[in-house]
């Protein structure tokens, strides 16, 4: 094993004892009553022995019933004992294993949702949906009734060989030499399906990710019409998942015919021995009898076994995957005497930075710029210059490599996290709605708004109208992704949303590139409420809300290399001037 590997195992164990210290004492009751069961269901051979040899003579010599009676009432009692102590097993375990899946479910939202924007673009949503379905599902097989079965079926052989060589040392031997292939065969079986699970886990995984991936885009796949191929690259991860999983049932196939094969020659072993020893009269036939039903009852806890190791190499694998998950750790760490900004002004300044995606190349190599309070910047370049990358480094969804991004001059690395993001709101051109109501979207800005808050913000962009007009007005439901709303409907929304905010500074980053040209004119009315008296970052390819700006800077390749009023570049001879020119002509075809 590599040190990799020995790290991996421990980080998993780590996450499995965190999750289980808190059900401690239930796990333990679950422990008892599982020994409780098993005692009461290894008593029975020995009843029966008991009955057979001496309760039946004494009824026959002295017509005495009571110890025949006494017997199988014993019997009975246990049995319905073992019944009900099995019952309280399965509820117990199911209280445990529910506690801890319910404790690793939180710890999963709550971390994916802390990690940064890093690991989201870099960590596909299928990866993050398998974590939450299919391997917290395998945990949930082991924990549902694995671990019970395990206890359970150790439990059952090792109580059944104890009563065995007790009851007679000639008959628990020969099933002692039986157990030497039934190990041998379970070995095998562990070896290779630790193989195969890890393999159909794998293409399970990969299986969900396609699907999850081609459905979400859905719009891409119809529209450039990938549907024959993207049936293919599925059918061929299903192939795969199909492939590994008949495999798996192979293995499993030997593995029961063998150890069937074994379990019903050892019975017939100990009946050939021990009915040529009862003919002898070297063995009670009572004592007989039970040796068949320990012999017969020895091997199905192995195959249990057996079948636990599948579940408990699947939940091996998804709990190294799970631990993997919460061992990610933010990039944008928050920090650790966080800075108070009750009042932001929102004046901006990056001051010699430098930064690079992970591990990757600079893409600003270094950059000082300051932003006023109240003043509105655009910045234009072409696709890959740099623009969205400031844009995250002002709402810290990055840190910088070198540098620092300070507003109203507080390092943004040092500020409360919850004034940041009231100080500063980015809207993105994907503008995305969750389901619910018109209101509780537009509400997201600011959590409590009253009814005519939320109204006279979506006024102010130039929304109501048109939420007024919808069924229920702002109470119509929006579908995930808004999809009962049009792009540009759903852009007013998020506007309106940050309007509700009412933070210090504002990035728009291509929050217009979804707008239609009829709308455009609503939406800068909009926009030029929206941008009123705020610091103001505007990312655009439409020079109609560029020239809109206080300032315009043309970034290339990560540096300013134009900085000046909209008005001024225009007449110039730099690369606004070519854009502006452009832009221009396009209005007069």
């Amino acid at each position: 094993m590599t040190d990799d590997s020995r790290a991996v195992r421990r980080r998993s164990l780590a996450l499995l004892g965190s999750l289980l210290a808190p059900v401690a004492a239930p796990a333990w009751a679950t422990v008892v009553l599982v020994v409780l069961a098993q005692l009461a269901a290894v008593a029975g051979p020995l009843l029966v022995a008991y009955g057979i040899d001496s309760a039946l003579p004494l009824l026959d010599e002295g017509g005495d019933a009571r110890p025949v009676v006494l017997a199988s009432a014993a019997y009975l009692v246990l049995a319905v004992a073992g019944g009900l102590l099995a019952a309280a097993v399965v509820r117990a375990s199911a209280r445990v294993s529910q506690s801890v899946l319910l404790d690793l479910r939180g710890r999963l939202f709550r971390h994916t949702q802390r990690l940064s924007l890093e690991f989201h673009e870099r960590y596909t949503s299928g990866r993050i949906i398998s974590r939450q379905t299919s391997d917290t599902d395998a945990l949930r097989e082991l924990l549902d009734g694995g671990v019970t079965t395990l206890a359970s079926s150790a439990l059952a052989m090792v109580f059944t060989a104890v009563s065995l060589a007790v009851l007679d040392w000639r008959s628990g031997l020969v099933l002692l030499i039986a157990v030497v292939p039934g190990v041998i065969l379970t070995r095998w079986f562990q070896l290779r399906s630790q193989r195969q699970y890890r393999l159909n886990r794998t293409a399970a995984a990969r299986l969900i990710v396609r699907f999850v991936e081609t459905m979400t885009g859905i719009r891409a796949v119809q529209g450039f019409r990938r549907e024959e191929r993207s049936a293919r690259e599925y059918d061929e991860a299903a192939e795969v998942y199909r492939g590994t999983s008949a495999a798996a049932i192979r293995v499993n196939g030997v593995f029961d015919t063998g150890l069937t094969l074994i379990g019903n020659t050892t019975v017939a072993a100990v009946l050939l021995v021990g009915g040529l020893r009862a003919f002898e009269g070297d063995l009670a036939v009572g004592v007989l009898v039970a040796a068949v039903l320990y012999a017969r009852r020895f091997f199905a806890p192995l195959a249990q076994i057996g079948m636990f190791y599948n579940s408990f190499q699947s939940a091996v694998a998804a709990l190294e995957k799970l631990s993997g998950l919460l061992a990610e750790e933010p990039t944008v760490p928050e920090p650790a005497h966080p800075v108070a900004l009750e009042h932001p002004r929102g004046d901006l300044r990056l001051t010699g930075v430098e930064f690079g995606y992970g591990s990757g190349p600079v893409v600003l190599p270094r950059l000082d710029l300051h932003v006023p309070a109240g003043q509105s910047v655009a910045l234009v370049g072409e696709t890959g210059a740099g623009k969205s990358t400031i844009a995250k480094l002002l709402a810290r969804f990055y840190d910088v490599r070198a540098g620092a991004v300070l507003l109203d001059g507080i390092d943004v690395r040092e500020l409360d996290p919850l004034d940041l993001r009231r100080a500063v709101v980015m809207v993105t051109q994907e503008s995305y709605l969750f389901s619910g109501s018109v209101a509780a979207n537009i509400a997201l800005g600011r959590p409590g708004a009253s009814r005519a808050e939320i109204e006279a913000a979506a006024r102010a962009v130039g929304v109501h109208d048109v939420v007024t007009a919808m069924p229920q007005g702002y109470d119509t439901p929006v579908d995930k992704r808004g999809v009962r709303l049009s792009s540009g409907q759903r852009q007013l929304v998020s506007f309106a949303r940050a309007f509700l905010a009412d933070p210090a500074v504002l990035v728009l980053d291509e929050a217009t590139s979804s707008l239609d040209v009829p709308g455009e004119a609503l939406v800068q009315r909009g926009l030029r409420t929206l941008l009123a008296g705020r610091t103001s970052i505007v990312i655009a390819h439409r020079l109609s809300t560029v020239m809109g700006a206080d300032r315009v800077l043309v970034v290339d390749a990560g540096r300013v290399v134009e900085d000046g009023a909209p008005d001024e570049l225009a007449v110039g001879d730099g690369r606004f001037a070519d854009l502006h020119a452009q832009w221009r002509a396009s209005l007069l075809r």
